[in-house]
């Protein structure tokens, strides 16, 4: 026993970076949270709610696994969405490795297929990763992996759900294998780099969706405006939820304010339940015209404000 707890405290440490790449909607926020062990990301049904690069940080072994979770790659027509695509282009190029990311039932359809032709300009070892397979016959999973491999060289193959976990230890292993040699980044208990006044945005956005689903455009964004820790272990958080015009303010207000207090309440008790201490939330809604054209915002978003 002496021997191996030595042999374990001199292996060399790995630690690299992994972009998750792929359409909107096949799982890349969901995959982040079942490899971390916990809420990092955003989660929604809306397409094109991860905006920046959001990391979650594992260790596995003797090594640390930073995750890149890219925004989804799709044809961008406005200004916001031209930041968010060259956003997740830019990770994919920066890290050390790459995991594709296809829904087993959309299969190869058009986004990927792009996606495929532009990753072929990306000289990182490149993973795919199949998710959703309890959603999709077993023939049709063997067939989309040979057509995919076929397409593209991919280094390796796995197939997974990211929401039941099925496949996923797998993968968190081939990845602590495959990043490279050379010390960790990041403190062992730190599970994201994302300040958790940023996470708390992202939550409080996450639940203006879940209550107002295609009622509100997905151009609206929380700013958390203070954080305060009280002498009672507590912790007072005052956010601004951010409109492009007055309708869309009265929507999320509802009536009689009902619509926001329902958002605080459910993002009060998440937030709470991620930093371990009691929360007191604080939403306003006020309109800021044309914000989707302010380089500031792209700042605070953690993306470059595309010049045309």
């Amino acid at each position: 026993m002496p021997d191996e707890l030595q042999e374990n405290s001199t292996r060399e440490t790995r630690c690299g970076f992994v972009a998750l790449i792929g359409a909107p909607n096949v799982g890349k926020s969901t995959l982040v949270n079942a490899l971390v062990g916990s809420k990092v990301t955003i989660v929604s049904k809306k397409v094109q709610t991860t905006r920046a690069l959001i990391r979650g940080i594992v260790i596995e072994d003797n090594a640390q696994i930073i995750l890149v979770d890219t925004p989804g790659i799709f044809a961008p027509k406005r200004r916001l969405d031209r930041a968010m695509v060259s956003t997740a282009w830019s990770g994919a190029h920066d890290a050390d490795l790459v995991c594709v990311l296809l829904d087993a039932r959309a299969g190869i359809d058009e986004e990927a297929d792009a996606i495929f032709t532009k990753l072929a300009t990306v000289k990182h070892p490149k993973i795919l990763v199949l998710n959703k397979i309890d959603l999709a016959p077993r023939e049709k999973l063997l067939t989309l992996a040979m057509k995919a491999n076929e397409r593209l060289a991919f280094d390796q193959t796995f197939m997974i759900s990211a929401m039941s976990g099925d496949g996923v230890d797998d993968l968190r292993r081939a990845l602590a294998k495959d990043v490279p040699a050379g010390p960790f980044h990041y403190p062992e208990d730190q599970m994201s780099d994302a300040p958790l006044r940023h996470l708390a945005a992202e939550i409080t956005r996450e639940k203006i969706y879940r209550h107002l689903h295609q009622e509100l455009p997905y151009q609206s964004t929380v700013e958390t405006d203070s954080w305060t820790d009280r002498k009672d272990k507590s912790v007072r958080i005052e956010q601004t939820i951010y409109v492009e015009r007055d309708s869309q303010r009265k929507i999320v207000l509802g009536k009689g304010g009902a619509t926001i207090k329902a958002i605080g309440a459910d993002s009060r008790k998440e937030i709470a339940e991620i930093v371990g201490q009691p929360v007191h939330l604080f939403l306003f809604v006020k309109v800021r015209d044309g914000w989707g054209d302010d380089p500031e915002r792209y700042r605070e978003m953690g993306l470059e404000f595309p010049k045309e």
